[in-house]
């Protein structure tokens, strides 16, 4: 447990001139940012501000056109995605990513997989360790379903799932693999007013129970705002902003590109 009222200076991730074109389309131009350790740390902006290819990079879904991504002091811009959720980066994806015709246990399960030692052989014949590393991983699937008000559905398919339950799903899979930094893709969208204050509420709680540093995309200001402790605010690929809430709330680049006036 940590108190979720202080973040130490210690960077555990840092980006430096990442760059990502797409042929002629420049999608993330020359951003560089740290995010400390046991941070809630946002990612605002327009649509098509490049955030989720930022995302993307820091997960290994693509990689970065020039630049260095850092985890813990160690580069990982060119890492495979496998290698990089291994070394503590899980995340959600905005427009959820579940197996359907799978169990909630089974969804969360899977991803359990990762720190397993049996290996895919021994896992198929049932060869020690692989039958106490499955009870191990069942129990612990279970305990994540439990905390995000899942156990009672373990065995229904995640297809089955309304949207709200599906992206609490994703969350404790993404837990499931033992992550140091959680990268949360729009969590609170399709919630209602009440749901995105449970959500703020629930994130900061993970953070506390499981020593999290937290980075979300989200495109409610409000919930940002009352959530992060700093926020990075991109547009058309540039970081034009890059600060607290209070420094970010009044900033005149954020306000004309992306607040408004009002």
């Amino acid at each position: 447990m940590i108190d979720e009222n202080l973040t130490t200076s210690n960077p555990i991730l840092e980006a430096k001139s990442l760059n990502r074109t797409f042929g002629g389309l420049v999608a993330v131009n020359n951003v560089s940012f740290t995010v400390n350790k046991n941070e809630i740390f946002g990612l605002i902006g327009p649509n098509g501000a490049g955030k989720t290819t930022l995302f993307n990079m820091i997960t290994g879904l693509i990689e970065p056109s020039s630049g260095q991504m850092f985890y813990q002091g160690e580069e990982i811009s060119f890492l495979r995605p496998h290698l990089i959720a291994k070394a503590g980066i899980a995340r959600t994806f905005q427009n959820i990513r579940l197996f359907g015709d799978l169990s909630a246990l089974e969804n969360v399960t899977i991803a359990r997989h990762i720190h397993t030692k049996s290996g895919f052989i021994r896992g198929i014949l049932g060869l020690p360790p692989a039958p106490s590393e499955e009870i191990r991983n069942k129990q612990k699937a279970l305990e994540l379903l439990d905390l995000v008000g899942l156990s009672d559905r373990a065995f229904e398919k995640a297809r089955n799932f309304p949207y709200g339950d599906q992206r609490r799903l994703e969350i404790a899979r993404a837990l499931a693999l033992e992550p140091q930094v959680l990268l949360l893709d729009e969590p609170a969208a399709g919630m209602n007013p009440s749901e995105k204050n449970q959500l703020s509420e629930f994130i900061r709680e993970l953070r506390s129970q499981f020593n999290l540093t937290v980075i979300l995309i989200e495109h409610h200001v409000p919930l940002v705002m009352g959530l992060c402790d700093r926020i990075a605010v991109l547009n058309f690929g540039k970081l034009i902003a890059l600060g607290d809430p209070a420094q970010v709330r009044t900033n005149p680049a954020v306000i004309e590109a992306y607040l408004g006036s009002d």
